[in-house]
Parts: structure tokens; sequence; C-alpha cells
């Protein structure tokens, strides 16, 4: 890709995170867009925290376009599955379709590289799950943590090497995944502007996504 055109590429810049707790998970995001590698700062509003389905949510990191283009197709499809099935499609089987179309998207030609990279978190018969979706479309299921993004995600695993424990409180684990963003911004320029989170519990009801103070 040549210069001019990597410059023109909207990326997330991004720091977004899933921590699982005792009594559930929660995915957490940044909400800065930087333009190319210039790190001009295109958007302060972006939302980078999306609910897929009812029982799922995702996190977004890379190539705006690539991005929007997955959730959009992931989204339908999921939502052509719950009609057909008269049935909410589990977790693992979202986490599978974002995969394979990430997969296809990174294997195609083109000049720009297709760069997208999701955290997922859900609830269904087997409980909650966390899953990351790599950019080359790899799957893993996490069972602690993850975290995606740019420089400040360096920072961000430092922090939740050191205190991250599966007996976390819900209220614990918002306090970590707040610290760690805001350690992010301190160190990487191309995040900030605010945190959206979702919590979504073991049992009662899922959370609508919020935005919490810094």
């Amino acid at each position: 890709m040549n210069e001019e055109l990597r410059n023109k590429v909207v990326k997330t810049g991004t720091i977004t995170l899933g921590i699982v707790f005792k009594d559930g998970v929660l995915l957490a995001s940044d909400k800065r867009v930087s333009l190319g590698d210039s790190y001009w700062i295109a958007d302060k509003k972006m939302m980078k925290l999306h609910k897929i389905m009812d029982n799922v949510f995702v996190t977004i990191a890379g190539n705006a376009s690539d991005i929007q283009m997955v959730v959009k197709l992931a989204r339908a499809e999921l939502k052509l599955k719950s009609i057909r099935t008269k049935s909410l499609p589990t977790v693992n089987e979202a986490a599978n379709l974002f995969a394979n179309i990430v997969y296809q998207n990174i294997r195609k030609f083109s000049p720009i590289m297709g760069i997208s990279h999701f955290i997922m978190a859900g609830r269904d018969s087997t409980g909650v799950s966390l899953y990351e979706i790599s950019p080359d479309g790899t799957i893993i299921e996490k069972d602690s943590y993850i975290t995606s993004g740019a420089y400040g995600s360096i920072a961000a695993y430092g922090i939740l090497e050191n205190e991250w424990a599966p007996a976390l409180s819900v209220e614990e684990a918002k306090k970590l995944a707040v610290k760690v963003i805001k350690t992010s911004f301190k160190r990487d320029v191309s995040t900030g502007d605010g945190i959206n989170m979702v919590i979504i519990p073991k049992a009662g009801s899922i959370g609508e996504i919020t935005e919490e103070k810094l």
C-alpha cells in the first residue's frame, strides 16, 4: 500500500478488553479514532462496543471499513439463523461466523490489507464465554482476559497480568477495566475520549452498553 493511500485509511487506534470475573464477563473500549499513520484524531465518539444479538457483544479494532463490513455481515447472518431456528445462536456459533468472515476478508487481493480484530463475549445455555477473533481469522476462547488495539494494549497486559484474579467481583472487574484503559490513554495517543462498557452476568438480565465516568 502506498503512503498516500495508507494515510487515508481510518483506523480505530483503540484499546479494548474483555475480563472474566466471578459472576460473568465484561467488555470495555475507548472511543477515539485516528486517520492513517499520522495519529490525526478523526473522531472522538466512535462506538467500539457493539451489540450483535441480545446475548452477544463485540469490541472492534483495526481498519474501520473492514470492521463495519464484518459486523454488518455477521449481524445479518445471525439474525437470519435465529429466524430459521427460532432460537438465538450460541456464542461459539457467533464467534465462528466472525472468524470465517475475517478469514475470507484477509485473503482477498486488495491494495489495502483488511485488518479487523474482535473480542466477543456472550451468554447461552452453556454459560458465559469470552473469545478473541484475530485479524487472520484465528479464534481462541479465553478464561481470564484479553486486550486488543494499539500500543496501549501492551501496558494493559502488564496491569491485567498482575491484578486479574478469577474471584473478582463485578465492581472489582469494572474498576480494573477502567484502570487499564485510563493507563492506555497515558501511553498511546491513538486512544482516549471515554470508556464504553457492558456487563454480561452468569444469571439475570444482560445490561446495556454504558459510558463509564473517567
